[in-house]
């Protein structure tokens, strides 16, 4: 009776509601990712017709990805923290979201010059993209649409509504992924009402 009522006991004086989350191994084996990936792929090639509908399931599974990886993100890295402004939020994004799950941040943000409404994220070589062939008969397939799922989710989750695609752009003779956000008008109205 007296071990059972020492185990319940809080370690230190905190209960394990007070405790933080553990960290955990942040690490996972490139070798490893791009497996699992490459199966996604492939079991989402097997069950659709077109490039564009591979495009959707992928960022419809890396829709699931974002929304968790900002509840997990936010408790561990930010301190509850919550980002309010748009350039704030695609910072989050860009920095501390892309270093936990490709272990650096992304290459660039960019605001679209002429639109109030539109951001780019830029990435060279995404993960994603880096161990894929892509047979010939889906040559323009990107699989960064995943990516583009996961940033779609995180920014749903944190009230940013927006549109999310992911595009290859030629940059001289090489080609990076771009990430193209556009807000919803709400989140810009707010935008301007916060000055």
């Amino acid at each position: 009776e007296r071990e059972e009522m020492s185990s319940q006991q809080p370690v230190k004086g905190k209960s394990i509601v007070d405790r933080p989350l553990p960290r955990g191994k942040t690490e996972v084996s490139v070798s490893a990712y791009c497996l699992l990936f490459s199966e996604m792929v492939q079991y989402y090639q097997q069950r659709v017709s077109s490039i564009q509908d591979l495009e959707k399931k992928l960022a419809g599974a890396g829709y699931g990805v974002g929304v968790r990886m900002l509840e997990l993100v936010v408790l561990r890295e930010k301190g509850s923290k919550r980002e309010t402004r748009v350039v704030g939020m695609l910072s989050f994004i860009k920095d501390t979201v892309w270093k936990v799950m490709w272990g650096k941040p992304a290459d660039a943000l960019e605001k679209v010059t002429e639109k109030d409404d539109e951001y780019m994220i830029h990435e060279k070589e995404p993960l994603v993209n880096t161990y894929i062939s892509v047979p010939k008969d889906m040559g323009h397939l990107n699989c960064a649409a995943f990516v583009a799922g996961v940033v779609h989710g995180i920014l749903d989750s944190a009230d940013f509504p927006a549109r999310v695609t992911a595009h290859t752009v030629p940059v001289g003779a090489e080609t990076r992924t771009t990430i193209l956000i556009k807000f919803a008008p709400e989140v810009m109205d707010r935008e301007r009402r916060m000055g």
